[in-house]
């Protein structure tokens, strides 16, 4: 077991950043290369991190503490890649009983709730049309003969007849799910579903066959990666900018979101999930076929300390250059271990959560990022996104008005800033 440059740290947040480096080198010891040995002909084609379930959030009401029962809840996905066949995931990491499915189909996109005639799939689980994933596991669908193109939109329909409790969920999808009593699978129609939230249930993974290649790279990050700044419903986070440019230049490479707003490298959070050191193996290192990771997240990590809100809990401590560096460290050994290339994003311009204290902390991070060679390649967000005349702060074209979050301008820039050949 390695724990290079962690013994000097000490006192509580050090002392969490520790035991998460431990837990990471040893990662590396006995888990098998998940992204070497991607499996016969499958790759990743869409990913959503999860949550345990939370209360209504930045996004609105959300579904997750009431949970489901008797009742369908459709989502729409867009693949970043296309294949022969799919196969979908679904989770209950953070369930507390056992999640019984009563069955599920997977279609073709129509407008809002509505499905393409002709294009509806039942979902089988080991031949059966339901199935009980118990509590901390997830399940794998059997493939479903679905062909599907590169950005294609597909619509998950789950029907959940008996109480689920609260739900295993991603709260930020910046598009519209929808919910509507019964089981109401088949409908090609969407005039049953009269309930909408803007977050996924359950459903964290489309795997496709019959790719041209089964490779994948991972967007890893918070909000900024996950779909903050940009339009809902319009698909412009910048790893969907990312697969267009992909899709474009005939580059066939699957691009998989691992973004989850409010993360952070060092401290889970009561409202935004474990840590980016605690969920780097489930959203990167267990994805299928990743051969690249993008990882840009520390936002949170230097701003949460200056804002007394209890989601925002541990920020009792402001977060070292240091300390972040260790972490960044710890998901480059996780990753070189499992044959996955990753490339440093650098920490880009804070908003509200600049302060004396946090700027030259993200400045010496950034330096650290630029230079070190320890990334096996950079790309500078910091300065792709920020105002020229004081780079503290976004440009205003980019600026939604938070300071913080990219806007569909800044997000597309932050995309086509990427070095394809780096990929």
């Amino acid at each position: 077991m390695i724990l290079t440059g962690v013994a000097v740290f000490t006192g509580k947040r050090r002392l969490r950043l520790v035991v998460a480096v431990t837990t990471c080198t040893a990662l590396i010891g006995v888990a098998p290369p998940a992204g070497a040995h991607p499996g016969p002909g499958w790759v990743g084609a869409w990913t959503a991190p999860v949550e345990a379930a939370a209360p209504d959030g930045f996004e609105g009401p959300n579904w997750s503490r009431e949970g489901f029962a008797d009742q369908s809840v459709r989502q729409v996905v867009r693949v970043s890649t296309g294949g022969s066949a799919l196969r979908l995931r679904v989770s209950n990491v953070y369930g507390a009983a056992p999640l019984r499915l009563a069955g599920a189909t997977v279609a073709r996109s129509g407008h809002g709730a509505e499905l393409q005639p002709g294009s509806v799939r039942p979902v089988t689980f080991g031949s059966r049309v339901a199935t009980t994933v118990a509590a901390g596991r997830s399940a794998l669908t059997d493939p479903v003969h679905l062909p599907t193109r590169p950005l294609d939109r597909l619509t998950v329909t789950l029907y959940f007849a008996e109480p689920t409790g609260p739900a295993t969920f991603h709260e930020s999808a910046a598009t519209t799910t929808y919910r509507s009593a019964g089981d109401h699978r088949w409908d090609t129609g969407g005039s049953a579903y009269g309930e909408t939230t803007k977050s996924w249930y359950y459903l964290t993974g489309v795997d496709v066959s019959g790719a041209p290649r089964r490779d994948a790279v991972v967007a890893f990050g918070d909000s900024i990666t996950d779909s903050g700044g940009s339009t809902r419903g319009a698909d412009n986070r910048y790893p969907d900018e990312l697969a267009e440019r992909l899709v474009a230049a005939g580059v066939p490479l699957a691009v998989l979101n691992a973004g989850l707003s409010g993360n952070r490298v060092l401290n889970d959070s009561p409202c935004f999930g474990e840590s980016a050191l605690d969920r780097f193996q489930r959203d990167v290192l267990d994805q299928v076929g990743v051969r690249t990771v993008i990882v840009m997240e520390g936002v949170n990590d230097l701003g949460y300390p200056t804002w007394d809100f209890p989601c925002f809990e541990p920020n009792d401590e402001f977060v070292t250059a240091q300390q972040l560096i260790e972490g960044y460290r710890a998901l480059i050994r996780a990753a070189h271990a499992h044959g996955i290339r990753i490339i440093g994003g650098t920490v880009t311009p804070l908003g509200f959560f600049r302060t004396p204290d946090t700027e030259p902390v993200r400045i010496a991070v950034n330096e650290w990022i630029r230079t070190s060679g320890e990334y096996d390649a950079v790309v500078d967000f910091a300065r792709i996104v920020a105002d020229p005349k004081d780079p503290s702060l976004l440009l205003s074209d980019y600026d939604p008005g938070d300071g913080l979050h990219p806007n569909d301008l800044g997000l597309k820039a932050m995309a086509d800033a990427i070095d394809l050949a780096t990929l």
